[in-house]
């Protein structure tokens, strides 16, 4: 009988994010095939404590959640040839072959964990440190896509030391109303607000610098919201590309995770083969210049004149069951159970690359 492949799911997390990762996590336990994965709970609360748990009781099916205390606290240990999961309470030790990450936002999808666990020699789902940390930061990411040529909003960047200085007739005349202000780290639209007035200028303001130390403010672009989920490490695939049709003002977060009747999601887009086409082409150079591996969804602009404009790149994209990453590559052929197999077959895939270069020079001598 052929060994199962022993899958731990990292989930919930520091960031403001910490629910919406739970129910990423929860969807992806419930698709992994039990005969092949023996599937592993590690759930890192709000303090930034690892806890170990055998399954998702604590979580209501319809309901955000925090992650309650049910597991046992576990520290970490390694050696040569195995990597361990070991509990305070009896010194269990617990080989893993390959880590999920489904933390979505800061400390897990900005580089840190990834950093973590390659330290720790472990296999792990999406992207290494460098394209973690570049998708994460929104500052850093325009710069580089512009840099390739690839087109952005306007923006402008503020630092909190830089909070008192920071004039609203200045971003009206440079950006025009409304404009969007957000944190520079932070996904799901947490923290962001669209501003028309000065009045709510100043309250965006504080909403934002209390998510972030870095805050984006934005142009508004007039046109249709796209996405285009990306799978693959050397060789990148597009996915079909879904549209985005809000019911408020944005794609807010509750449309996202909370309200089904948020927004409308049309999969496949309503596109002519040539603007299918050159959306697919630009998720995937987005994507490489980013170095970003695995999987990751990203998300355009359309104008009226046919202009692509890349607004971000998710690289743990979400996974509810309402989440455009899982459902665009259902719409292309790929169902949500062959997803997180190939996801997981493209870590131990790289993972296996890596450990093939070399660790010293005098190897190559």
């Amino acid at each position: 009988m052929k060994k199962k492949i022993r899958v731990a799911l990292l989930c919930g997390g520091k960031s403001a994010e910490h629910e919406v990762s739970l129910l990423s996590a929860q969807n992806i336990y419930q698709s992994l095939d039990k005969k092949k994965y023996d599937v592993v709970i590690i759930g890192i609360d709000k303090n930034g404590r690892w806890f170990l748990h055998k399954n998702f009781t604590n979580l209501q099916k319809k309901q955000l959640s925090s992650l309650h205390h049910s597991g046992q606290q576990i520290a970490y240990s390694f050696d040569q040839s195995n990597n361990f999961l070991i509990t305070n309470d009896n010194c269990l030790s617990l080989p893993i072959d390959v880590i999920f990450p489904v933390l979505h936002g800061p400390y897990g999808e900005d580089g840190t964990v990834q950093g973590f666990l390659k330290l720790m020699n472990l296999p792990f789902v999406g992207s290494g440190v460098v394209g973690s940390a570049l998708g994460m930061d929104k500052d850093v990411m325009k710069r580089l896509l512009i840099r390739e040529g690839i087109n952005v909003a306007n923006f402008l960047v503020f630092k909190l030391f830089e909070k008192k200085s920071i004039q609203f007739e200045q971003l009206q005349k440079k950006l025009g109303l409304p404009f969007f202000i957000k944190p520079a780290n932070l996904g799901s639209s947490v923290g962001v607000t669209k501003v028309h007035t000065k009045e709510e200028f100043k309250k965006a303001l504080q909403k934002a610098f209390s998510y972030d130390t870095k805050i984006l403010v934005e142009e508004e672009i007039k046109g249709r919201e796209i996405e285009c989920s990306i799978l693959g490490n050397d060789e990148m695939r597009a996915s079909v590309p879904g549209e985005v049709i809000p019911h408020d003002e944005f794609y807010s977060y509750k449309a996202k995770y909370i309200d089904k009747d948020g927004a409308e999601l049309v999969v496949p887009a309503r596109l002519t083969k040539a603007q299918e086409r050159k959306i697919q082409y630009s998720a995937i150079k987005a994507a490489q210049v980013l170095c970003v591996e695995g999987m990751a969804r990203v998300d355009f602009f359309l104008t009226p004149t046919n202009k692509v404009i890349v607004n971000e790149i998710n690289t743990i994209p979400g996974f509810t069951e309402i989440s455009m990453y899982p459902k665009l590559w259902k719409a292309s052929g790929i169902s949500y159970s062959q997803l997180v197999d190939k996801l997981i077959q493209l870590a131990i895939e790289r993972h296996k690359r890596e450990q093939k270069l070399l660790s010293s020079p005098l190897l190559s001598a």
